[in-house]
């Protein structure tokens, strides 16, 4: 898994945040989702790299490896915009200066609020399987509540932890033929740490709280992606199901969308990796000399 890719711990201020990063090229960061780990891209990030591409993969801050310092009541230490101060620290300690980024699920959200607030050091943004979390709560009907109510769950105040914690093999899914032996012993050990489980926790609590209200105020700003957007969804998952085209919604956040729907369940970088990656490719492969190589 990840060969020839250095593995590493970088202190990036008040959070350590644990990457994989190879090959030359043009720079793209790969964020992963919920309840994941950066080894979730095994399967993609290689290809990229064959496709001339430096890849950087973090575990964001709160999950897998990465680790930052404990939850505040405003849940502040997990916000987007804290988060991308670890990616930004992330990549000058790289020393990439320009490079694209493609998120998914929850690294969506961190993508999107990197496009917003730093489009200076992105070329392009990639999300998968997202909406402004705005948009969703503004479409909230009893078919979303039923489907999506481990977000409301997930906000309340320490009942998550203790009933999680209490039997993570009722809440967290997975195999390790389909995702990968490595991947998925990663992912297993990290989805039963309870300080993990607290982080990813976190994260969502940010969201219906600190997050919606940057949402709420950039959308007021009338502020919007400039950058090239490529926005990807999963056709076995239910975003379209719930809320029609996600295009027609993207196209109020920013100036340029394209995309389309992927014949994939929700974890595309292990379900659908080689339509994922031909995406990608064709996307950001239209980069080419406006990127700053990162050596």
């Amino acid at each position: 898994m990840f060969e020839n890719f250095a593995v590493e711990d970088i202190d990036v201020g008040d959070a350590v945040v644990h990457v994989r990063h190879g090959g030359q090229g043009p720079a793209v960061l790969l964020l992963h989702g919920h309840p994941r780990t950066g080894a979730t891209r095994h399967r993609v990030a290689p290809a990229r790299v064959a496709r001339g591409f430096r890849v950087v993969v973090p575990d964001l801050r709160g999950y897998g490896s990465s680790r930052g310092p404990a939850a505040t009541l405003d849940h502040a230490t997990a916000s987007k915009r804290t988060m991308v101060r670890d990616l930004l620290a992330l990549m000058d300690s790289l020393e990439i200066q320009k490079f694209s980024v493609a998120g998914h699920d929850r690294g969506s959200y961190a993508a999107f609020r990197f496009a917003l607030d730093h489009p200076q050091r992105l070329a392009k943004v990639a999300l998968l399987d997202c909406l402004p979390i705005v948009e969703h709560l503004e479409r909230i009907s009893a078919e979303f509540a039923t489907r999506w109510w481990h977000w409301f769950f997930f906000a309340q105040p320490d009942i998550p932890e203790r009933v999680i914690n209490a039997d993570p093999d009722s809440w967290y899914h997975g195999g390790a033929e389909s995702m990968g032996r490595e991947n998925y012993d990663e992912w297993r050990a990290a989805t039963r740490n309870p300080d993990v489980v607290r982080g990813m926790l976190e994260d969502y609590r940010a969201g219906l709280t600190i997050d919606r209200a940057d949402e709420e105020a950039d959308r007021a700003a009338g502020r919007k992606i400039e950058i090239p957007l490529l926005v990807l969804w999963s056709l076995q998952d239910d975003l379209e199901r719930l809320h029609g085209d996600p295009l027609m919604i993207w196209r109020n956040w920013a100036a340029d969308v394209r995309g389309h729907g992927l014949d994939s369940g929700h974890h595309i970088a292990e379900e659908a990796p080689e339509a994922l990656t031909d995406a990608l490719a064709t996307f950001f492969g239209e980069v080419g000399r406006d990127l700053t190589w990162g050596g």
